[in-house]
């Protein structure tokens, strides 16, 4: 696994010990700082610049981003996955015109 696959929690920034689209269970937290995985800020589809902080746009409102959650939609992101991939931007251009 190169450096940049590793995934980091989104609050103590400490690598864990997960592949990029592992499954994470709802009450899964951070082996270091005891926050939640499952939560809006480990999920790829996170982005604070989109509507409701979500891109996934059939995702219900999530208020809290850092608590666990019910998403169906959570997919865990890696450490450095600002959602600006190539396929990332395509698809929310898409998104945009409903391609």
């Amino acid at each position: 696994m190169n450096l940049n696959d590793k995934i980091t929690c989104f609050k103590c920034q400490k690598a864990l010990d997960l592949a990029p689209g592992t499954i994470i269970h709802r009450s899964e937290e951070c082996p270091h700082c005891l926050s939640s995985l499952h939560c809006c800020k480990m999920c790829n589809f996170y982005d604070p610049k989109s509507y409701n902080e979500c891109r996934e746009t059939s995702a219900d409102r999530i208020v809290d981003k850092e608590v666990n959650n019910f998403c169906d939609y959570f997919i865990l992101k890696g450490a450095g996955d600002d959602g600006s991939s190539k396929d990332d931007l395509l698809a929310q251009a898409n998104s945009l015109f409903k391609f």
